[in-house]
C-alpha cells in the first residue's frame, strides 16, 4: 500500500476524526498530549487503531485496554531517560492510562533499522498497517492525521503486515497476532497475507 502525498486528503480521515470526537476519554488523552507542546508528537499504535475496529464492531468507546502510546521525534533528546521523565510528568497528570513515550529519533536502534527521519518515517517500520497510524489534537481542536501507509485497512478491518514485517520480520508479526488475539476480538478482522 502506498502513502499519500503530503497535503492531499486520505481517504477515512474524517471518518477517523469523527470516531476519536465521539470517544471523550481518547479525546481528553488527545487534549493532554497536545499541553506536553512535544515536536512532532502524536498518540498512534493500538489506542488509536483498537478506538476504529471497536466503532466497526458495533461497540461503544472504552477506556484503552493497553499502552497509550505517545510517539515523538527530536534527535537533540533522544535518550530513554528522557521519556521516561514525561511518563512519570503524563502519569502524574492522569494515571489512569498505562503511558508510553518513545522518541522515535532512538527507535531504529531497537528495530535494527537505519535511522529513522520523523515520526511518520518511523511508522513506516511499524509491524501492521492498521496500526501504522497516530493523531494529535492541534491548538485549534481540529483531529490530524499521521497514517504513511494510509487508512485503507484500517477502515476495511484488514490485519496486513507492513513490507518490514511482510518477509524479514513475519515471525515477530505472527507471534503479535497470536499474542494479542485481535481474530477473536474481532470476528469481522480479515487477515491478510502478502
Amino acid at each position: 500500500m502506498m502513502g499519500v502525498p503530503d497535503g492531499m486528503p486520505m481517504r477515512f480521515e474524517a471518518d477517523l476524526a469523527a470516531i476519536l470526537f465521539h470517544d471523550p476519554v481518547r479525546l481528553n488523552a488527545l487534549r493532554l498530549v497536545r499541553s506536553l507542546a512535544l515536536p512532532d508528537c502524536w498518540i498512534g499504535a493500538g489506542v488509536i487503531r483498537d478506538a476504529v475496529w471497536d466503532h466497526l464492531h458495533g461497540r461503544v468507546p472504552t477506556r484503552p485496554g493497553g499502552d497509550v502510546d505517545i510517539v515523538w521525534f527530536d534527535p537533540a533528546r533522544a535518550q530513554a531517560s528522557v521519556d521516561q521523565d514525561i511518563e512519570r510528568e503524563i502519569g502524574a497528570i492522569n494515571p489512569n492510562f498505562a503511558w508510553s513515550v518513545k522518541n522515535q529519533a532512538r527507535m531504529h536502534l531497537r528495530n535494527g533499522d537505519a535511522p529513522y527521519e520523523s515520526v511518520a518515517d518511523a511508522m513506516r517500520s511499524w509491524p501492521e498497517t492498521a496500526t501504522a497510524v497516530a493523531v494529535r489534537l492541534s491548538e485549534d481542536d481540529r483531529i490530524e492525521v499521521n497514517a504513511p501507509l494510509g487508512l485503507d485497512d484500517l477502515f476495511a478491518l484488514r490485519l496486513t503486515p507492513t513490507p518490514a514485517f511482510a518477509i524479514r520480520k513475519r515471525g515477530i508479526f505472527e507471534q503479535r497476532v497470536a499474542e494479542k488475539g485481535w481474530l477473536s476480538r474481532y470476528p469481522l478482522l480479515q487477515r491478510i497475507s502478502v
